[in-house]
């Protein structure tokens, strides 16, 4: 990973957001904007990555305490990354955005598509289709997440959702199904039918696009 000073200057995080808008800025450039500078001992990208690394499996609601147990972070970098997270909560739910074609799911998760590990992502939905929670279930080595039902299905019970859509990063960018991909799918499946919880869809993504187990006609 570069050191903010190695970045061309044109294309550190605040000059990019400037010039470009928020939306061209990727999850690790947006905390790093939030961070502001990093410390004497680590530069403020790599500050802000192990942020992004504990958000990526705790979600979008951390602590303060786990927060401040971030190598490098102290108080008050941990309250303003956990009030921007709060204000985002408040403001932009992707609670009750309706599913009705995979498209439609690409907006919750393309942010992870940059991901340098594969992170099996679950997304709750009620009975119209309509999105309750996103969730990371499981962060993996590259090109191996190990993923089990029971992760998968246990707070869309919670939720008491109707159906599922599951997805996962590539990092290698290649969006063709693997063995494994196409395993975890029919079992995931079959356990959706016992629970009454039906699995809509798997997606697979990279920044290149997307891969659909029901488009494909794979599920």
């Amino acid at each position: 990973m570069k050191k903010l000073t190695q970045i061309p200057a044109h294309d550190r995080p605040r000059e990019k957001l400037l010039n470009r808008g928020p939306a061209a800025l990727s999850d690790l450039e947006l905390i790093a904007i939030l961070l502001g500078s990093g410390n004497k001992s680590v530069d403020v990208m790599t500050l802000a990555n192990r942020v992004l690394n504990v958000l990526d499996v705790v979600g979008i609601q951390p602590d303060l305490r786990t927060l401040c147990d971030v190598d490098g972070i102290g108080p008050a970098k941990a309250a303003i990354v956990a009030a921007a997270l709060e204000l985002a909560r408040r403001r932009i739910r992707p609670e009750g955005v309706k599913i009705s074609q995979p498209p439609d799911i690409m907006p919750l998760i393309r942010h992870m598509a940059d991901r340098k590990q594969e992170h099996f992502l679950c997304i709750s939905l009620n009975g119209a289709n309509e999105v309750i929670a996103t969730r990371t279930v499981s962060v993996g080595l590259v090109n191996t997440t190990q993923v089990h039902p029971r992760e998968v299905y246990a707070d869309p019970i919670t939720d008491r959702a109707s159906a599922v859509i599951v997805a996962h990063n590539h990092p290698s960018g290649n969006l063709d199904p693997s063995r494994e991909d196409m395993a975890i799918t029919q079992k995931l499946k079959a356990a959706g039918e016992t629970l009454g919880i039906q699995l809509l869809d798997h997606i697979i993504f990279s920044k290149k696009g997307y891969y659909s187990f029901k488009e494909y006609g794979s599920l």
